[in-house]
């Protein structure tokens, strides 16, 4: 990350569309005028400053040379005060339009404190003294990652902002300390005033015996039987951007980013013909969730809500760092602020590239001995985020034939615990002697602002099922059963692989030239149960985990599952609250919510690194053209065929 100073404070900066995130200058005088409010004292965060996206009905009929009103949304903790409050603040004319204070509620967890939660720790001398208990005597090569502690009833707890930091010892400065954790030590931390209240100690358990180091200088023997494999576009890519607009063939994506979500995607639309036909009109990662599977007293509060709680977008790499792209690549920057309001650039946040994806479509006819082949290509916008132990990659896809794809890559370090020598976990695995990596499932929840072929769409449900003996004499009789999901009860849905379920997202308005209501299906992937019990904590605070798809109308206001501030929240707010009203959802302005869970037992293999695993879902193209859309994709020149 790269801090930007020295701006001057502006609040009157042209941008193309309203949709332009904040630019620094920008969020400089969001900060500033913030700062004036006479409430605040000299202890405060900014927990977030981003763009206060327009409604959406101005952003639909935006022309460009009209005015654009910019307004950024500001969330501050005063750490004195222990009072969160919610801002507007007009950058067109340096008002505060709006401020209030949210009581009972905790902020996201900021990177800043992380840096002085790991500080506090180790000054504390009651840590200390527990980790010279298991002869750790260097307190300099301690790693602390302070997670969410969660909530669970305890009285002591309501009202202070909180982390229960878990610890692991390097053995050198670069040596990897995953691999070694100071098992049963959890200090809870006091945010607001950054003191450690308590330590407890569950039992002296011996650090892991054996290193996990993975990088150049530990790793000597490499393979050596790997030749050069290049990416080359002698002429370019494909692809155009302005400002935030991408154009691609026959896709236009304009990309945003927040501290909380990390990649927004807006106004996605598909050229067919002479018409921009639009999808979706915004979309992202809304809501994470990482519940662990170890009863133990110093484990069964690990459940964390990486956006909510965290900002997935806040811990996003800069790629200068390390880039997993190829090819001609364009990058965004990402702008937000520390929690002392300073602006910071996440340097090449937003990676763009074009892939090459194998088979687009193939057919030989053997009467003629004439074949056709076209390759696939792929566009990809992604970005990287790193929270503590882990790396997600989040990749959107968009192909020539109108299909959308969403994939997370999970890497990074599985995180670890310490074991008595000959025990074999029940709730984990051990990955090396002693070390072991607890049972634990990463449930995500996609938000689809949806606009297929327009404003009104409906859900239905579609089964493959057999049909009914009398009309089926030979047993052999299928079809596609389509069920309306009218309301947002019954559009709470799980999965079923075994009749081939998916939802379609239809506008009843619109036909193809066969008469088919054109529409967009959503098609899951892999898929699972969260695994908690309905009574479990983590499934009251992340009750989005008990269905795979919602639907809900439209609303400014409902923009995260798991509810506003999912820090240290009891639960119960979010889709499971919004949904109770039963609203009608047919044929209106829709939200589709999607859930999908990984469930990582671990094995030998992640470790010390994990190779990736990928998890996602696609959305097709269906009876939304009269034909197939890349019909007109020409065929690869001679010198990149396979038979030239």
């Amino acid at each position: 990350m790269t801090f930007v100073t020295d701006r001057p404070l502006s609040t009157s900066v042209g941008v193309s569309h309203p949709l332009e995130p904040l630019t620094p200058d920008e969020i400089s005088a969001a900060v500033a005028i913030a700062r004036a409010q006479p409430s605040l004292g000299d202890r405060v965060r900014f927990a977030t400053v981003t763009l206060k996206e327009p409604p959406k009905a101005t952003v639909l009929s935006f022309q460009p040379g009209d005015t654009i009103e910019r307004e950024a949304f500001i969330i501050l903790l005063d750490n004195a005060t222990a009072k969160t409050y919610e801002a507007v603040v007009s950058l067109s004319t340096g008002e505060v339009k709006s401020w209030v204070h949210i009581p009972g509620v905790q902020p996201p967890i900021m990177l800043d404190e992380f840096v002085e939660c790991e500080a506090a720790v180790k000054a504390s001398p009651e840590f200390l003294a527990a980790i010279a208990k298991r002869g750790i005597t260097n307190p300099d090569l301690v790693m602390v990652d302070p997670w969410s502690a969660g909530h669970y009833g305890i009285a002591d707890e309501e009202g202070t902002r909180l982390s229960r930091a878990l610890c692991w010892v390097r053995s050198s400065p670069t040596d990897h300390g995953y691999a070694r954790p100071i098992e049963g030590v959890i200090p809870v931390v006091d945010l607001n005033k950054m003191e450690v209240i308590r330590v407890e100690d569950y039992g002296v358990v011996p650090l892991p015996p054996k290193d996990g180091n993975y990088t150049p200088e530990y790793v000597k023997n490499y393979r050596t039987d790997i030749k050069p494999l290049e990416i080359v576009q002698p002429e370019g890519p494909s692809f155009e951007v302005k400002d935030h607009e991408i154009r691609w063939q026959k896709w236009k994506i304009r990309v945003g980013f927040t501290p909380r979500e990390g990649l927004v995607l807006y106004d996605v639309t598909y050229q067919d013909g002479e018409h921009e036909r639009p999808i979706f009109y915004r979309a992202s990662l809304a809501e994470m969730t990482v519940p662990y599977g170890d009863p133990a007293p110093h484990h069964y509060r690990k459940n964390a809500f990486d956006v909510g709680e965290y900002g997935i977008g806040s811990l996003a790499n800069s790629l200068k760092l390390g880039c997993d792209c190829l090819g001609e690549i364009y990058y965004f920057d990402g702008f937000i602020t520390n929690s002392k309001g300073e602006v910071v650039q996440i340097e090449n946040a937003i990676c763009l590239h074009e892939e090459d994806f194998g088979i687009l479509w193939k057919h030989v006819d053997w009467r003629t001995e004439q074949a056709e082949v076209r390759r696939s290509r792929r566009l990809v916008v992604s970005f990287i985020a790193t929270v503590g132990n882990y790396e997600y990659g989040f990749y959107w896809y968009f192909y020539q034939d109108g299909t959308i794809q969403y994939e997370v890559k999970l890497t990074g370090v599985v995180s670890t615990a310490a074991v008595m020598p000959g025990e074999i976990p029940k709730y984990g695995t051990l990955i090396a002697p002693q070390l072991n990596a607890p049972i634990h499932q990463h449930i995500f929840n996609v938000r689809m602002d949806m606009q297929v072929d327009g404003g009104n769409n409906s859900v239905y449900e579609v089964d493959i099922v057999p049909e009914v003996d009398e009309h089926n004499p030979y047993g052999n009789a299928f079809y596609a059963k389509s069920t309306l999901l009218p309301t947002e009860q019954t559009a709470q849905r799980l999965i079923d692989p075994m009749q081939g379920r998916y939802w379609k997202i239809v506008n009843s308005s619109k036909t193809n030239a066969m008469g088919y209501p054109t529409a967009y299906k959503l098609m899951p992937g892999e898929n699972t149960a969260s695994m908690a019990r309905p009574d479990a904590s983590v499934s009251q605070r992340a009750s989005y985990m008990s269905k795979h798809l919602w639907v809900t109308p439209y609303h400014e206001d409902e923009n995260y599952p798991a509810g506003d501030y999912p820090n240290q929240h009891p639960g119960g707010e979010g889709l499971t609250q919004w949904t109770q009203r039963d609203r009608p959802v047919a044929d209106t302005d829709i939200v589709v919510w999607y859930t999908f869970a990984h469930s990582h037992s671990p094995r030998a293999e992640d470790w010390p690194i994990m190779p990736v695993a990928t998890i996602g879902f696609m959305l097709k193209p269906l009876n939304f053209f009269d034909e197939n859309p890349a019909n007109d994709v020409p065929p690869s020149p001679a010198k990149n065929a396979c038979c030239h």
